[in-house]
């Protein structure tokens, strides 16, 4: 029988026609078990050389750490991609990819810049040579990148008042640190550093095991906001920074992305707008429902009150109409529970001229005065175009953090006002559970609350024309300090009460019983609700802008 012969593809050094008899085929896989071995052994002897190369690279000493900021897009600064992004080591450049005509190789080779880290998988490479390095002297440099919390630091935070060293000598608090104002955002800053201060939710997004599982549909924009939210956090709270400042670039990138907008960094805005929108854009993204616990936003910040509202007859009308009016339906007294994130209490009214004596330049009132509104008792007047409505507000549950916001600013249609009086608030045990019914104080264990941030704005009231700056107070030392932007200073806490405050957030204090604390009475209270309703407590109408929760 004639010996076939096929044609085919075949290791380098073969002949591309090779006879398919016994012996010949014998011959052939000889052969090819020999140049397999030989291969195999130069593969080996090849991958220890790369791995020496890979833990003595010559150039670590090029790293130039002042010069590494990782707050900033991880964008290529030629092509502007976000795939495959390389931060160079020696001037601090983003640049995309590694391989032949990249624009990383392209800058390694024109300016001699050797050491890059991939920004996405966290690895250190060489290039033109392209070879992978591994030295655990740059492990600052991931730290920097993605600092990660354990929860024996996490329970730390709160009692350490040690200052931390940054790489260019400057000492810092963790957690008071400032943010960086790109154009106008002050105003998202110290919404920012005020819920950096927030315990549970500072310690919620220190983890971020504790969110990265949450599913969200294909194409769903909002869980950014969550993920850039616990970077900037983590950030913050980094013990190991580089700098004593952070850029809260992407984060704000993020805000005016899930906004649509509404917030810009370029155009001053306003705390409370911001605070409550994205209150309620965390609670969505986390797929937050109408439960109590079903995000740690509402579990943190959400509280309910009672609501009673009845609706009064034109003065216009004559006293049968009146009364008339008062016996249908409509005008009948109405009760209905309503949750809220934070409360709002009004200002009163400033003088128009000093008095006599010339001591009522700066007008003054009590903080117990403004919280009289939601004691149930005290009724107020709410005007509409078509009636007017008597409502009374009375708390039934007090969240763990309590926000009030104080109504400074008033707009008409010809100008934008904005109230002087200055608060006369205590900083600590401020007991709220005076606010409450005799029946819903049994069902509190703890009612007292001290004072944690208090943001203030400075100026006037025309949109760009003022600041803001916040004041918070670090646990571990036990002291206040003003933030503003870039600038941290300590202050006296006799100081801040002097202050013209918009928002304040307090904390319960857990070592202070609630005497009237009825165990065998208290119950959960009841659940339910629509969290995106942003209850005001001013006129008491939900904010409607916000999408309905599930």
């Amino acid at each position: 029988m004639a010996a076939s012969t096929d044609v085919g593809k075949t290791t380098q050094g073969e002949a591309k026609f090779s006879v398919s008899g016994p012996k010949e085929k014998t011959t052939i896989l000889k052969r090819r078990y020999d140049k397999s071995g030989s291969n195999s052994n130069e593969t080996v002897s090849r991958k220890e050389a790369k791995l020496d190369r890979s833990r003595s690279c010559p150039y670590l000493d090029t790293i130039n750490r002042s010069v590494l900021d990782f707050d900033f897009e991880k964008l290529c600064s030629v092509s502007l991609s976000h795939i495959n992004v390389y931060a160079c080591l020696v001037c601090g450049k983003y640049f995309q990819g590694r391989g032949n005509n990249t624009h990383a190789y392209t800058h390694s080779v024109f300016e001699g810049h050797h050491v890059f880290l991939n920004l996405q998988t966290q690895k250190f490479y060489c290039l033109p040579d392209n070879y992978q390095i591994i030295d655990s002297s740059l492990d600052d440099i991931i730290y920097v990148l993605n600092p990660t919390f354990s929860d024996i630091m996490i329970r730390k935070l709160d009692r350490n008042p040690k200052l931390s060293r940054a790489y260019d000598g400057t000492t810092y608090l963790p957690g008071i640190v400032g943010l960086n104002n790109i154009k106008a955002n002050d105003y998202c800053n110290v919404v920012l550093q005020s819920l950096s201060h927030v315990a549970p939710l500072r310690n919620y997004f220190l983890r971020e095991e504790n969110y990265y599982k949450i599913k969200r549909p294909p194409g769903d924009q909002a869980f950014l906001l969550v993920q850039r939210f616990g970077e900037l956090i983590r950030k913050l709270w980094n013990p190991c920074n580089f700098k004593a400042h952070v850029s809260p670039h992407e984060m704000l990138q993020a805000v005016v992305l899930c906004s649509k907008k509404k917030f810009q960094i370029t155009e001053q805005g306003d705390p409370i707008d911001f605070l409550s929108w994205f209150l309620n854009a965390m609670h969505s993204a986390m797929n937050g429902t109408k439960k109590m616990n079903s995000s740690i936003i509402s579990k943190t910040f959400r509280g309910k009150m009672r609501v009673y509202s009845r609706k009064i007859p034109s003065v216009d009308l004559s006293e049968a109409e009146q009364a008339k009016l008062i016996e249908t339906e409509d005008y009948q007294e109405k009760v209905f529970d309503m949750p809220w994130l934070y409360l709002t209490c009004d200002l009163p009214a400033p003088p128009l001229y000093p008095d006599e004596s010339r001591e009522n330049i700066i007008p003054q009132v009590p903080f117990a005065n403004l919280l009289t509104k939601f004691n149930g008792v005290t009724e107020k007047e709410y005007k509409s175009h078509k009636d007017s409505t008597m409502k009374k507000f009375e708390l039934t549950r007090l969240p763990h953090f309590i926000i009030i916001y104080f109504k400074r600013f008033n707009k008409n249609y010809f100008v934008f006002e904005k109230n002087p009086t200055i608060v006369n608030f205590p900083i600590k045990n401020i007991d709220f559970g005076d606010l409450l019914s005799s029946e819903a104080r049994s069902q509190h264990k703890n009612t007292t609350y001290d004072l944690v941030a208090n943001v203030v704005h400075d100026g006037e009231p025309a949109q760009g024309k003022g600041s803001y700056r916040c004041h918070v107070l670090h646990k571990g030392q036990g002291k206040w300090y003003e933030l503003q932007d870039l600038h941290v200073a300590d202050i006296l806490p006799q100081m801040i009460t002097l202050s013209e405050s918009y928002i304040q957030i307090f904390e319960v204090r857990k070592d202070i019983p609630n005497p009237l604390y009825n165990p065998a009475g208290a119950s959960e209270v009841e659940e339910g609700g629509v969290v995106s309703m942003e209850v005001s407590g001013t006129d008491g109408s939900e904010n409607n802008s916000t999408e309905e929760q599930k």
